[in-house]
């Protein structure tokens, strides 16, 4: 990214804090007359202690007429003015550094604040191909760049360049050939800034790459330790994370030699300038140009003229890192979804959970085709078994429902309605997940339940958990329904991990529910409890159930068989009277409109 666009989209980000940021910048300008005035006492004690009077003039003129000028109120004086100006020092330097803190903490979380929601808002697409340290890495890594850039960068160099004319100026007044020779540094730095600082933004965009990688290691290892303890490879993925890691620091070694020649650099160009200005300055002495109090305060102003133009060439290399980190965080920013609202969705609220899939094609990859021209029709009510071998494309015709994922030929419709039409949070809304392995997470169980509808009330969340059975458990533990459940729920056994899930679902009471076989890694015992309390789940609601065992199909009107990239509907597993009442009758719905299969094939 060009670096002035880069700046650009770091102003649009820092834009809301602007009056937070111009009170830093005054604070900074205070301390500069401070900083001015900081030499001034000891000069006045010099020229006071040895009979200059060059520095008691300069002062004399703003003090009253009639005030004594001699040695020991010269004294007082210039005690006076190094203590009044100390605790002033100190003072803005507190309500300085108290603001910083205030404003760069602000900026950090409503960066990564943005950061987090817009990655949530990526595509399932976005994820399957970066993973999830990617992402993590740059939330919490790459976005703390904008407090240094902006809080640790960019005030300080404005800073910088004020006090650096505000002490060109009064070493110009004092003697200005002294403060012409002390600016000879400025083009020599910022040669070596201009030079060293393109080196140093690549060798930076190498580091956060190789540290980024580092970390997916270690995540992908900790997230599947006992797939890698059961394969005895924690070796090998030591191996690994120890390469990428050897990368990182071999980067840093040479970043580091990188940078200290860059500042030896500077140090010697100040040590040069600093030389030649002492022997300058002592010629001006012997002249009768200058007293010894007043040469005292040049070399300061000169020393500290020093400092500001460090600063500032010391700043543009020190941002680099900032940069490419921050130029990280931005293109996750510039990452845009591939499933998205249409400008105007039609305002469906709720489904009755009929279900259109119309000539559907899929693939995650270009040219590598999960489904091919999938059509069938699924009436409201119906009970559908989705069933075929392991990687035909199961999970991906419910992806594809709920819209995780938009096909790339062809139409998905619920009641009628193109999924892309409907309006993304109202559409996941007619929704409700069962999953095989339920997915909990580290807080109460009052709070998993509440998960499927935010800000439910107490008597909601237990009506939900006795409707799964999971009331009478949950009283026995010792706080009840604000025990908490540890990471993904290990402090449970499996059969209370399930029927919270199941109180989840009940408590969305969505239209359309999805079983991934919640019962199949139970014990029969405990499958009986939750079969009951699935049961009651489905009662009215089109269900697609991802079978993985065949008595799963008796409890199905149709099965759903997904094999060879194709998905079809074959005869009827049940006809009772309860499935024949839910036909909807509409002509999408009419056995005798051509190209779609019956949702209800009797045999």
């Amino acid at each position: 990214m060009p670096q002035r666009q880069l700046l650009r989209r770091i102003f649009e980000q820092i834009l809301p804090y602007k009056f937070h940021l111009l009170l830093i910048l005054s604070l900074d300008l205070c301390t500069i007359p401070v900083a001015l005035m900081a030499p001034v006492p000891l000069t006045i004690a010099v020229d006071a202690l040895t009979g200059g009077r060059g520095s008691v003039e300069i002062v004399a003129r703003f003090l009253p007429a009639d005030l004594d000028r001699s040695r020991e109120s010269q004294l007082w004086l210039a005690a006076g003015l190094m203590l009044g100006l100390g605790v002033l020092q100190y003072f803005l330097a507190l309500v300085n550094w108290m603001l910083r803190t205030y404003t760069g903490e602000h900026l950090v979380l409503g960066f990564r604040s943005r950061l987090f929601s817009h990655v949530q808002r990526l595509s399932l697409a976005f994820h399957d191909q970066n993973g999830a340290a990617a992402a993590t890495y740059r939330i919490q890594s790459d976005a703390p760049a904008i407090q240094l850039i902006t809080i640790q960068g960019v005030v300080p160099l404005i800073g910088a360049c004020l006090t650096l004319a505000g002490m060109f100026y009064v070493s110009f007044r004092l003697d200005w050939q002294l403060a012409i020779l002390g600016l000879v540094a400025a083009p020599c730095m910022f040669i070596l800034s201009c030079t060293f600082g393109r080196s140093v933004h690549r060798q930076w965009t190498e580091l956060r790459a190789n540290d980024s990688t580092a970390m997916s290691v270690i995540q992908e290892v900790l997230s599947s330790l006992r797939v890698v303890k059961a394969f005895g490879q924690e070796q090998h993925e030591h191996d690994r994370f120890l390469q990428h890691s050897t990368r990182y620091m071999n980067g840093q070694v040479r970043l580091s030699r990188m940078q200290g020649t860059f500042y030896g650099l500077v140090g010697m160009t100040v040590v040069t300038v600093s030389t030649i200005a002492l022997w300058v300055g002592a010629g001006h002495v012997m002249a009768g140009a200058l007293s010894i109090g007043q040469m005292l305060l040049m070399m300061t102003y000169l020393a500290k003229l020093q400092e500001p133009l460090s600063t500032i060439s010391g700043k543009l290399v020190e941002m680099q890192s900032w940069m490419v980190s921050m130029e990280r965080a931005l293109s996750l920013l510039d990452e845009q979804p591939s499933v998205t609202d249409r400008p105007r969705p039609k305002p469906v609220r709720r489904a009755i959970g009929a279900v259109r899939f119309r000539n559907v094609s899929f693939g995650y990859e270009p040219g590598t085709p999960v489904l091919q021209n999938v059509s069938f029709m699924i009436a409201p009510g119906t009970r559908v078994a989705v069933t075929g071998p392991s990687g035909a494309g199961k999970s991906t015709l419910i992806s594809l429902l709920m819209r995780l994922y938009d096909p790339n030929e062809g139409d998905v419709l619920l009641d009628c309605v193109d999924v892309k039409d409907w309006k993304l949070a109202v559409l996941r809304e007619q929704f409700t997940i069962v999953l095989q392995e339920p997915v909990l997470f580290s807080t109460t169980i009052a709070e998993n339940i509440a998960y499927a509808k935010r800000g439910a009330s107490q008597a909601e969340i237990v009506e939900a958990a006795k409707a799964a059975g999971a009331h009478e458990f949950i009283k026995r533990l010792p706080n009840g329904y604000n025990t908490a459940v540890g990471l993904r729920g290990a402090t449970l056994s499996g059969g209370e991990r399930q029927r919270i899930s199941l109180a989840r679902a009940f408590l969305k009471n969505a239209p359309i529910v999805i079983l991934d076989e919640p019962t199949s890694s139970l014990d029969l015992a405990t499958e009986a409890g939750i079969v009951e309390a699935t049961d009651r789940l489905l009662k009215d609601r089109t269900t697609f159930i991802i079978a993985h065992r065949p008595a799963t199909l008796q409890d199905c009107h149709v099965e759903l068989r997904v094999s060879n990239r194709t998905a079809k509907l074959v005869a009827s597993l049940r006809d009772d009277q309860s499935y024949q009442s839910k036909d909807v009758r509409r002509p999408e719905f009419d056995l005798a409109v051509p190209g779609l299969l019956a949702t209800r094939v009797h045999p």
